[in-house]
């Protein structure tokens, strides 16, 4: 994390903050190796899972494999972004007390559920899935997590013979990661339709069969609150892809930072960021002012041209945006706590207003040149009826269209809504070329 200042971090010969509790497994487990602690091993089941390496070929925001005639982009993947948050919010975490390894495991594994096509992949499978329980990528996740992913299976009387019978007699706990972990990496701690002050938010972090592994994993926390490892990893998510989009942007060629100057092409960010990035009554000064702070830095880049000298300096401003956004979090974090350790609901992480408007003043700049240009509603379309062909195709002739692993869960599904999320979660699994080589096998479309 560039600029990073703090004295205080986590110390393991500190007195642990995680209790037995926070470390305990869904599946019990003896511990393999002496001297390893429980969350550098949830760290690792995460990194060498199959589901984070498929993240390398799911949309971020510019579709993997485009290239920009001028230049290589070399675009963000779902998987880059998720390694560089993980970097951002392991340094920030151990600044303010929290297991670092905790909270890179939470950050390495927050956007396994996503679907192919990013966000647009989303919107499709929540169509698909509206009579199922619907779709959302942090529920997703976490269903991956606990019960998707391949890595342990055990007996359970506890179990139905449904469950059991997909796995010959065993049950998947999935990861099997500690409560902590899990806890972390839940951004969104409601189930469908239970936000707290929005019940009709699209935003929910549990499917309704996977209530038991949520409940004990939150067994303690306080109602609809994040522990501060899932704050760090959630304000660790924003600052990696607000800079890093905005970054992606200048490299494929699709933003001009003299724009940004123009006056009516600033009140079009204005209307990106109001009521998406920042709350509806935000007033649209504040958000010129808080881009007008960080156009008059020293370091902001005012020219790209894709030269050595430009990729450096453009590679300097994120490192100094990064070093901004998270400086000023720890130090408003410390002064409303102190200097002590601040880990699970001990306290709540502070960004000052001024930080989070800079921030999301970013992400509006990525969304109005990137992801709103012209020939992307066009690819966005064919996106959706690729997966809208590909599920209507996968049910017509489930089971034998499934993979292995989901195919032996549809046929133990006890009933159609059950089937139809096996269906979902195959959908889900698919990488962007994967779903359409899949799709052309399946439709006969060329």
């Amino acid at each position: 994390m560039a600029g990073t200042t703090s004295t205080t971090s986590y110390d393991p010969a500190v007195p642990d903050a995680y209790d037995e509790a926070a470390t305990a497994r869904w599946a019990p487990e003896p511990d393999k190796r002496p001297g390893r602690t429980a969350f550098q091993r949830d760290r690792a089941r995460v990194l060498h899972s199959s589901a984070l390496r498929r993240l390398a070929g799911k949309t971020q925001v510019v579709t993997p494999g485009t290239r920009n005639q001028a230049w290589d982009a070399s675009p963000r993947t779902r998987l880059t972004h998720s390694l560089e948050c993980a970097q951002v919010g392991r340094e920030l975490g151990a600044a303010l007390g929290c297991d670092p390894d905790l909270v890179e495991a939470a950050c390495l594994a927050h956007d396994m559920g996503h679907p192919p096509f990013g966000h647009n992949g989303e919107q499709a499978l929540n169509d698909f899935a509206k009579d199922c329980g619907g779709f959302e990528g942090n529920a997703q996740s976490l269903r991956l997590l606990t019960r998707i992913e391949p890595k342990r299976f055990v007996h359970s009387e506890a179990v139905t013979s449904a469950a059991a019978a997909a796995g010959g007699g065993l049950v998947s706990v999935g990861l099997n990661l500690t409560r902590a972990v899990l806890d972390a990496a839940t951004k969104y701690p409601w189930p469908r339709g239970g936000h707290p002050t929005d019940p009709g938010s699209v935003k929910f972090g549990v499917y309704e069969d996977d209530l038991p592994v949520f409940e004990w994993a939150r067994q303690g926390a306080p109602a609809y609150r994040k522990c501060f490892e899932a704050q760090v990893m959630d304000w660790a998510d924003d600052v990696a892809y607000s800079v890093h989009d905005f970054e992606d942007g200048l490299h494929a060629g699709h933003l001009d930072p003299n724009l940004l100057l123009a006056e009516p092409e600033r009140s079009d960010i204005w209307s990106v960021a109001i009521g998406r990035y920042v709350p509806h009554d935000t007033d649209p000064q504040e958000l010129a002012e808080a881009l007008d702070r960080l156009i008059d830095e020293e370091w902001w880049p005012h020219h790209y041209d894709g030269s050595a000298v430009a990729q450096a300096r453009l590679k300097d401003a994120t490192s100094q945006l990064i070093g901004r956004f998270c400086l000023a979090a720890e130090a408003a974090t410390r002064q409303a706590y102190g200097s002590g350790r601040l880990t699970r609901y001990a306290a709540e992480l502070e960004v000052p207003r001024a930080t989070r408007n800079e921030c999301a003043v970013l992400k509006a700049v990525a969304d109005r040149y990137v992801m709103q240009r012209a020939e992307q509603e066009a690819i966005r379309a064919d996106q959706r009826i690729v997966l809208a062909e590909l599920a209507e195709a996968l049910t017509v002739r489930a089971p034998d269209s499934l993979d292995p692993q989901f195919r032996a869960l549809f046929g133990a599904a006890p009933d159609d809504r059950a089937r139809k999320r096996v269906i979902v979660d195959q959908l889900a699994s698919l990488t962007d070329a994967s779903a359409r080589t899949l799709h052309s096998q399946l439709t006969a479309r060329r």
